[in-house]
């Protein structure tokens, strides 16, 4: 799964991806990491949407729910941190 564009609300946007993912102490370079080169793959189950799973460079283990917007694109909703 390799995408070549990531899609990202303005880092002022309150109610925006950044904002989200930043309120759980993650950063976009590591979303994109797991999402550039994820463990695995599902269907999250509280809203249907791939969550992909990975491990970050620092050694952080996370998961990104996102939207495929097209074969290139795509738009994570938010990522947390997994035990």
């Amino acid at each position: 799964m390799k995408y070549t564009t990531t899609l990202w609300d303005p880092d002022d946007d309150p109610d925006g991806n950044v904002q989200h993912i930043a309120q759980h102490g993650l950063t976009k370079d590591e979303v994109e990491e797991v999402l550039d080169n994820p463990a695995g793959v599902r269907e999250s189950r509280s809203s249907g949407r791939p969550i992909a799973f990975g491990e970050t460079s620092t050694g952080r283990l996370i998961a990104v729910v996102y939207e495929e917007i097209d074969a290139d694109t795509v738009r994570p909703v938010t990522a947390y941190e997994v035990d």
